[in-house]
């Protein structure tokens, strides 16, 4: 439990004071030290949610992000793009829908940035009421209102030497739109009650799902405050026009979910493969990992069905709900032609094929010279064979 006391330093969740206090009694699993944390006030349930994400990372890269590359060639500009700004200390706007990824795209430049071994600190502005959000994200000193019985160190603060990332920023209010303001052009924070300012050194991503230009027209959103926002915007495609990153995605969702729950769980129904895919997914990447975590949770000798799909899936996919013993198999790679609903499901021989690579690949988890052992072919060959039906053997990896 050390590793993660450090953590959670590191990123300014915890003080060296309070690490210091939970070490005498160190917290035996994650659901304890959350509970610690949460009793002795030092976090909150969105706060804990953030780490938790730290601290369920891969040990080997606490830091980085292992969701696959996009394939969807306007995304790859947005994330180009990213990475090119990373180095500077540039202020970026992201927009786009919600659910669509913009938190991610965030993490990614932080850690393409000088600031890298900084925190990266979140402030969902919108799910913080409007009375708690300037302490939040300025502090707040002893006596300073009623009921502020300690001092505590606002959101800029923590993130010192490291990235800011406001999310949904279109919800501030007119008052602190004018306290952000002077924030981004002085540099130094206020907390409620202080009697001094505090220097700071922070890197702004600020994200949205409004139309910010339309909010300024309106009156809504103050003009100087975008213009100083809006340095490098970054618009982030949704999920329905990026279709070839749906099962890539799903994977990588139920990969996390393996690892968080020590479970082995996988799908072999190709109908889930054509309802992930053809799904306009209103709700974005959001919406996709709810739908797996839904998946995981119905799951039935560790197996994914399409029979789970909430019925929202169905209905506008078209696939029926019939059970995944009739209409079962093996996962359709990305690019196969769809089967046509009341088709013949006698399976052809490219069916046969695909099925025995992709066996192979599962005993072998993913190690594509052991999955040429056992199908008694050349590596070669076989490497071939996963271009042709578009397979990709990561896919098939054991969650490390």
């Amino acid at each position: 439990m050390q590793p993660n006391l450090e953590i959670l330093l590191r990123h300014s969740y915890l003080s060296r004071k309070q690490v210091r206090e939970l070490q005498a009694d160190l917290p035996g699993s994650l659901p304890q030290l959350r509970a610690a944390l949460l009793q002795r006030g030092w976090m909150d349930p969105p706060d804990w949610k953030e780490a938790q994400a730290l601290l369920l990372a891969p040990v080997e890269s606490k830091d980085e992000d292992q969701a696959p590359d996009s394939a969807n060639a306007a995304m790859q500009r947005v994330q180009e793009i990213a990475l090119r700004i990373a180095g500077s200390d540039a202020t970026a706007l992201l927009l786009g829908e919600s659910g669509v990824g913009k938190s991610r795209l965030a993490q990614l430049i932080h850690r393409g940035s000088a600031r890298r071994n900084g925190p990266f600190v979140t402030v969902a502005c919108g799910s913080i009421p409007e009375t708690l959000l300037e302490s939040e994200l300025f502090g707040v000193e002893r006596g300073a209102y009623t009921g502020a019985t300690r001092s505590r160190a606002g959101r800029f603060l923590r993130a010192q030497s490291g990235t800011i990332f406001l999310d949904e920023i279109g919800e501030l209010s007119a008052a602190l739109q004018v306290k952000l303001l002077r924030v981004l052009q002085e540099r130094r924070i206020e907390a409620l009650g202080a009697e001094q300012e505090i220097e700071v050194d922070v890197r702004l991503i600020a994200a949205t799902h409004r139309n910010l230009e339309e909010e300024v027209r309106s009156g809504r959103f103050r003009e100087d405050l975008y213009f100083r926002l809006n340095v490098v915007p970054l618009t982030l495609p949704p999920l329905r026009q990026r279709p070839e990153d749906v099962l890539p995605l799903a994977q990588y969702f139920l990969g996390r979910l393996n690892l968080e729950r020590g479970q082995s769980l996988q799908w072999q129904d190709r109908r889930l493969d054509r309802a992930l895919s053809t799904y306009s997914w209103p709700g974005n990447i959001r919406e996709l990992e709810n739908c797996i975590e839904r998946l995981a949770a119905l799951a039935e000798y560790n197996q994914l069905s399409a029979d789970h799909l909430p019925p929202r899936i169905f209905q506008e996919t078209g696939i029926a709900e019939l059970s995944a013993a009739q209409h079962g198999g093996p996962a359709m790679p990305p690019g196969s032609p769809p089967v046509a609903e009341g088709e013949a499901s006698f399976p052809t021989l490219r069916d046969q094929e695909m099925a025995l690579i992709q066996s192979a690949l599962q005993r072998a988890r993913g190690n594509i010279q052991e999955a040429a052992r056992l199908l008694g072919v050349h590596r070669n060959t076989l490497a071939r064979k996963l271009d042709e039906y578009g397979f990709e053997a990561r896919r098939f990896k054991a969650p490390r």
